[in-house]
């Protein structure tokens, strides 16, 4: 008899492959598992085996995971000597690009511990992270272009839990994680596909909406910030859904509440307060601000994290600047659960948020076939990063600026200004 988690599960893999990654017949599939902890199988483990007999149902003729060890990844912390860290696989980058070259599909696996890197050494974990950044640059470029159809998703584990339900046992804190995931999937309808289908259905609607509007510039006030940003003039708004190279539509998070777009590069000026943490690389970064002038940060400071910060937008010449820009409503059931999921997936749709570093090609009209250099001139950012950080609230007032210098209400109190 198929228990009730057991047909939870199924209806989230069928939503994931079907409804979120859109895998083609003939598609391979590659996923970036959860990682082992404590030296155990991943306790996302059955959501990978769903996963992939979903996928072979779906036609693909070849299912491979990639498992990671938090561990392992201790060890080298502790035994490995200090200027080993800025290596990086050497494999691992030109297996990732060749699989989406050859047009097959990747889904990436959340459940990690969001506290894995904590109290270790700054200097290392950046050199880590950046590291990682270097190596993968090919890979992310690939992704920011929409080469393929991609996914990201989360499954439950026990250390990740027991951050995000801290009053409750370990097994206890994991039923609750595994129920919310459940929940902002919205796969809790008979087949999980048509309830998720409806939400990206609604969230288009609203894109369209924006897109029609034509922003020259957003201005933000409320709670710490007070920052403006201007937008290119071919930028172009995003909701769940997006469209790879190869024709395949598809929605590239799970859960996603968010409409996002390009920034310039160049075009932001003010000063920007945090709402939420950010957890960076194992590493939780606190009650942060940044100020903007011309777009560059010029200073920056943190409660808890700021070297971790300042490394992180020290990357490379981009990693200072914005490259993405999103609304979320203060409403989204994320923001109203009250919970900090101390995962980006989930925290970036509780809360409108920005990113520092690489821009998506697909937000701008033609960006997807544009030089390096023309999508620079064009306002577009590139950098080995790519990092979203939340600065919505209840209390965050958003305005849009037209080219002739109207201005409207997007958003106010968190919400959107008008009905659609």
């Amino acid at each position: 008899m198929v228990s009730n988690f057991e047909a939870r599960l199924e209806r989230y893999a069928d939503a994931a492959i079907h409804a979120g990654l859109n895998l083609q017949r003939g598609q391979r599939l590659m996923m970036i598992g959860p990682r082992l902890t404590g030296g155990v199988a991943p306790e996302a483990t059955p959501l990978v085996r769903a996963l992939a007999a979903t996928a072979y149902r779906a036609g693909s003729p070849l299912v491979e995971v990639l498992w990671g060890d938090e561990a392992l990844q201790l060890l080298r912390f502790r035994d490995a000597i200090p200027e080993s860290f800025a290596q990086y696989s050497a494999w691992l980058p030109k297996a990732l690009v060749d699989h989406i070259e050859g047009g097959h599909a990747l889904l990436s696996i959340y459940a990690n511990d969001p506290d894995l890197l904590a109290g270790l050494p700054a200097d290392r974990v950046s050199a880590l992270q950046q590291a990682a950044s270097r190596g993968l640059q090919q890979f992310s470029e690939l992704i920011g272009k929409n080469s393929t159809n991609w996914l990201v998703v989360s499954g439950a584990a026990e250390r990740w839990a027991t951050k995000v339900f801290p009053e409750d046992p370990p097994h206890a804190a994991t039923d609750r994680l595994w129920d919310a995931i459940f929940r902002m999937c919205r796969v809790e309808t008979s087949d999980g596909v048509s309830g998720w289908s409806a939400h990206l259905e609604a969230l288009a609607r609203r894109c369209g909406h924006l897109n029609a509007r034509h922003y020259s510039t957003l201005r933000y006030r409320g709670g710490g910030t007070n920052l403006s940003v201007g937008l290119p003039g071919d930028h172009v708004w995003v909701s769940g859904r997006s469209t790879s190279a190869r024709g395949v539509a598809f929605a590239p998070n799970m859960p996603t509440e968010e409409l996002f777009t390009m920034p310039h590069k160049e075009r932001a000026d003010g000063v920007v307060r945090s709402s939420k943490p950010l957890s960076y690389g194992g590493v939780t970064i606190e009650d942060f601000t940044l100020r903007f002038v011309s777009g560059r940060i010029v200073e920056a400071c943190a409660a808890t994290g700021e070297a971790v910060l300042r490394n992180m937008i020290a990357s490379d010449d981009g990693a200072a600047r914005l490259g993405e820009l999103a609304l979320v409503p203060h409403s989204s059931p994320i923001s109203q659960s009250g919970r900090l999921f101390y995962n980006t997936l989930f925290d970036e749709n509780a809360a409108s948020h920005l990113a520092v570093g690489s821009a998506y090609r697909f937000t701008l009209q033609g960006g997807e076939r544009m030089s390096d250099e023309a999508f620079a001139d064009a306002g577009g950012n590139r950098s080995m990063i790519h990092v979203d950080f939340m600065i919505g609230h209840e209390t965050l007032d958003i305005d849009g600026v037209r080219e002739d210098g109207t201005t409207e209400p997007i958003m106010r109190g968190g919400e959107w200004a008008c009905a659609l």
